[in-house]
């Protein structure tokens, strides 16, 4: 016979776990301790569970029979009430998690910015501190305040461009090329890990316009190359500025390779002993 509450509040824990059948699988526990508890019997491809439905008197019969036909329900769908229950918490822990994340001021696991600093930390080892800033600067003021709180799976091409758009627009076309080659190595990484299947910016580069490369013309008047020559002899700088500046019209390198060159440990003069190489 179906279950009453009169029968339920009568129940008297004895020395062993009893169970008060209500029908359809479903029954309720008493244990010696004389806590009550709702569980539902069922069978789902061929193998027999059993699921909690609540404790007496919080759950009442009526809400527990709810509970049951809404389990019963899946089962007769080939669904599992267990998974259904184990996927929600999940889901809400994940959207507790999330809450958290957005109220201290962070980006959400799957956001394109949140894959854009764990990308800058896997390589800012591999840079020097001043440019991973500027990579990181630039990010933050041309790239996620459009696109860094979406799904990285959710960008597309055109969302992309209309960001580089945006920085084209300032007049600095080589900033727009920069933020490109950074997103682009952003949503690699994304492809690389398993967060999105292709690159939305692999195919914007003809997109934006060209920057406009302007060269400064080589001096090659003997007379500008001696006014050139004599200022930077007149020059009164530092000394590691003024031996810079008259070594480059002699070695003819590039600032950078002639700045690198000079950290390299010179061989001269020999070691006590040895004698100076001829020719």
């Amino acid at each position: 016979m179906p279950l009453t509450d009169t029968a339920i509040r009568r129940a008297i824990p004895g020395p062993k776990t009893q169970k008060l059948t209500d029908g359809q699988g479903m029954y309720l526990e008493v244990a010696p301790s004389g806590g009550k508890w709702w569980r539902l019997k069922y069978r789902i491809a061929g193998v027999e569970k059993r699921l909690s439905l609540g404790t007496y008197p919080d759950i009442s019969l009526k809400v527990a029979r709810e509970r049951r036909d809404d389990a019963r329900a899946l089962i007769l769908q080939g669904i599992d009430p267990s998974d259904v229950r184990k996927a929600s918490k999940v889901q809400a822990q994940t959207d507790e998690a999330d809450a958290a994340r957005e109220a201290a001021g962070l980006p959400q696991p799957n956001s394109f910015e949140h894959i854009a600093r764990e990308w800058y930390q896997t390589r800012r080892d591999d840079w020097s501190p001043t440019y991973g800033q500027k990579i990181m600067r630039r990010l933050e003021v041309d790239v996620f305040p459009w696109l860094g709180a979406k799904p990285v799976n959710a960008i597309t091409p055109p969302m992309v461009l209309a960001v580089l758009r945006r920085v084209e627009g300032r007049g600095v076309v080589e900033t727009a090329h920069r933020a490109l080659e950074n997103c682009g190595q952003v949503f690699r990484y994304a492809v690389a890990t398993g967060q999105i299947d292709s690159n939305p910016a692999r195919d914007l580069k003809d997109a934006l316009r060209r920057p406009m490369v302007k060269h400064f013309a080589a001096i090659t008047s003997p007379e500008r190359l001696g006014i050139l020559l004599r200022a930077i002899h007149s020059y009164r700088g530092t000394p590691v500025v003024n031996a810079a500046l008259k070594l480059l019209p002699m070695l003819l390198l590039r600032p950078g390779e002639l700045r690198q060159g000079g950290g390299q440990r010179s061989t001269w003069p020999p070691a006590c002993g040895q004698s100076r190489p001829h020719g």
